[in-house]
């Protein structure tokens, strides 16, 4: 498809590496990417804050910008507890919140949460099949094997509108369970080809099969603007940490590397662009750019800007 044909929105994820306040300096991000004309602002779900708070807040104190998570795990989670937070950062940004849930990786869920790793593509099924109408303002009753909610009474968040949920899903079951309960999917280290050869069509017609509308495709994609041949090392170091798991192992080897580096944009504004484009000809409705915190800050503002003009 050409990149003329559709409308395609463009958005950043924020680090707030400057100052004492974490909060603050996300705030500060999210307002020069709004400046910008950034369409939206991501936050990654980590294990010191709290990224369905910390986006509600950022949404409240910056006008003009969609606000998004991508994403928090299923393990470890309740829906019912999901939506309402989902919910409240909803009501607070006047409909401007976007939520994206994942499985999350073994090595994680197990050590650090103390979760078992047990029957996760059924776990995805069940947590959205509850999930899903809590967040369209319905009364969501689920009794599964792995996630019970309901049936209960005032689940709505009175001024909230549906929250959007997409699932960061690669493999090809996850896919197909977003494609058939949720609204989209928000691949990492998915070049253009994996994007266009497996994740567009599997999770497509998935949501086809089950008379759902398209799917968004919210690529995010590692991004420096930059001349600085120093930023390809810090990227590089950043991004070696997915190299440990299977998931985007299997992910890169289909991109055709190891190395999550390969899949990184780095270069000035011309050379970013283009890449960006290759993602929108596979198919992303969205492209989200991603750094790396340890990038300097004029660097991070470049890559702002950039995706700021090309939604103009």
């Amino acid at each position: 498809m050409s990149i003329t044909s559709r409308a395609v929105r463009y958005g950043v994820t924020l680090a707030g590496t400057a100052g004492d306040n974490l909060v603050e300096a996300v705030v500060e991000e999210a307002a020069e990417a709004a400046e910008a004309g950034v369409g939206s602002v991501w936050m990654g779900q980590r294990l010191d804050y709290d990224a369905i708070g910390l986006a509600g807040l950022v949404g409240t104190r910056v006008p003009g910008v969609d606000v998004g998570v991508s994403a928090v795990p299923v393990f470890g989670r309740h829906p019912l507890l999901v939506s309402s937070q989902a919910q409240t950062a909803q009501a607070g940004t006047g409909g401007r919140f976007h939520l994206a849930v994942a499985l999350g990786v073994k090595p994680i869920v197990e050590t650090v949460l103390g979760v078992p790793w047990e029957r996760p593509v059924a776990r995805l099924r069940e947590f959205l099949t509850a999930l899903m109408p809590l967040v369209g303002g319905e009364t969501g009753e689920n009794r599964g094997g792995l996630d019970t909610a309901g049936p209960m009474r005032q689940t709505h968040v009175r001024g909230a509108r549906p929250t959007p949920v997409l699932v960061a899903a690669m493999a090809p079951k996850a896919l197909r369970v977003a494609g058939e309960l949720a609204d989209g999917t928000v691949p990492l280290l998915a070049g253009p080809k994996v994007l266009a050869e497996h994740i567009v069509p599997a999770i497509t017609a998935a949501a086809a099969e089950a008379g759902r509308p398209a799917p968004r495709i919210v690529a995010v994609v590692p991004a420096a603007v930059t001349t600085d041949p120093q930023a390809r090392r810090t990227m590089a170091d950043g991004l070696a940490f997915y190299r440990q798991f299977e998931s985007y192992r299997r992910v890169l080897a289909l991109n055709g590397t190891e190395d999550p580096a390969d899949v990184a944009l780095i270069g000035d504004e011309d050379t970013v662009a283009k890449g960006v484009r290759e993602y929108v000809e596979a198919g992303a409705t969205e492209v989200v750019l991603t750094g790396h915190h340890d990038l300097d800050a004029a660097t991070q503002s470049r890559t702002r800007r950039l995706a700021g003009a090309l939604g103009r």
